[in-house]
C-alpha cells in the first residue's frame, strides 16, 4: 500500500496552511507523502469536505478532520 496521506483543502484556507505545518515534519520522519486536493474545481469534493476543511485521509479511507494533533495523525499513519 502506498504511504500517500490526501490533505482536502481549499484556496485562502489558513486552517490548512496549520495543518500542512504539523502534517510535514511527521511525514517526512514517518516515509510519508502527502498529497494535496484543492477542493474548490469539484462539486462533489465541496458536498463532502466544503465545510470540514482541511480533512487528511489514509489510504484506507479514515479521515480525521481539523483540529487534529500530532498524536492522531501518528495513528492515522498506523494502517494494518
Amino acid at each position: 500500500m502506498a504511504k500517500i496521506l490526501t490533505l482536502y483543502t481549499g484556496p485562502n484556507c489558513p486552517l490548512c496552511d496549520q495543518a500542512k505545518a504539523l502534517l510535514y515534519p511527521l511525514l517526512q520522519e514517518a516515509g510519508w507523502q502527502l498529497r494535496e486536493v484543492n477542493i474548490a474545481a469539484d462539486e462533489h469534493l465541496q458536498s463532502l469536505y466544503g465545510i470540514r476543511i482541511p480533512v487528511v485521509v489514509n489510504p484506507n479511507g479514515a479521515e480525521k478532520g481539523w483540529p487534529f494533533s500530532a498524536g492522531q495523525i501518528r495513528r492515522l499513519l498506523e494502517i494494518n
